[in-house]
């Protein structure tokens, strides 16, 4: 392989993880929509186009095995195509969890209305702007940002825990509430669980660009001073 073809199939790769993020993010989107909407439409729609994201990890996965295997690269091009790798899978889960708000949704249309979660809502607000932003900062090589998200992520953990609570009093002080209760309790789950795909994300573009690993380093994650 020519080093021409490499930086061709290298922004052919680029291309196809854009691609992928684009849409796993808008599931993220049409699936929140849904939920704030109580648009059981809407979220039939996203549960429908889930199989585009599963298709471009497939695509992207094989492009990545083909060029470590074919060229051998060094240095950041590595440590790229291995993030790469590693951002498809957590943005093929990211769908997934898009899927599973989706599919909760419709069960909650059908259940009498919940009394508004301010928690739910800012949860929707941060793990939406924090997947938004891990994606802009793995495009860019934006480690400033990717710390910021590193940080942001304490705040939905907490928030997570806060519904819980709130979820179990309603559900014992009334107990019709239980099933849609419940509904809520996973979808503020998988709400935590994509913000913790985009801290992933954001692990990976400090990788990337710093070869450094900051998971599992508590200490580590302190964003950078000027």
């Amino acid at each position: 392989m020519t080093h021409r073809h490499f930086q061709d199939e290298m922004d052919e790769l680029k291309t196809k993880l854009a691609a992928m993020a684009g849409l796993a993010e808008e599931a993220v989107r049409g699936a929140v929509g849904a939920l704030l909407e109580r648009d059981a439409a809407r979220a039939l729609q996203v549960i429908e186009q889930e199989s585009a994201v599963d298709d471009l990890e497939i695509d992207v996965e094989e492009r990545c095995v083909s060029l470590l295997a074919l060229q051998q690269p060094m240095a950041r091009d590595l440590r790229f195509i291995t993030a790469a790798m590693k951002v498809s899978g957590d943005l093929e889960r990211v769908g997934d969890h898009a899927v599973n708000i989706a599919e909760t949704v419709q069960w909650l249309v059908e259940s009498p209305l919940f009394p508004a979660l301010p928690e739910i809502e800012e949860m929707v607000r941060l793990s939406t702007q924090m997947l938004k932003d891990s994606l802009d900062a793995f495009i860019r090589g934006d480690t400033k940002l990717a710390h910021e998200i590193l940080i942001r992520d304490d705040r939905v953990d907490e928030l997570h825990e806060n519904t819980f609570r709130i979820l179990l009093t309603h559900m014992m002080e009334d107990p019709r509430r239980i099933s849609a209760g419940m509904d809520l309790l996973l979808v503020s789950g998988n709400l935590e669980r994509i913000a913790d795909l985009a801290t992933n994300v954001s692990e990976e573009v400090i990788y990337m660009v710093d070869g450094r690993i900051v998971k599992h380093h508590a200490e580590e994650k302190t964003a950078p001073q000027d």
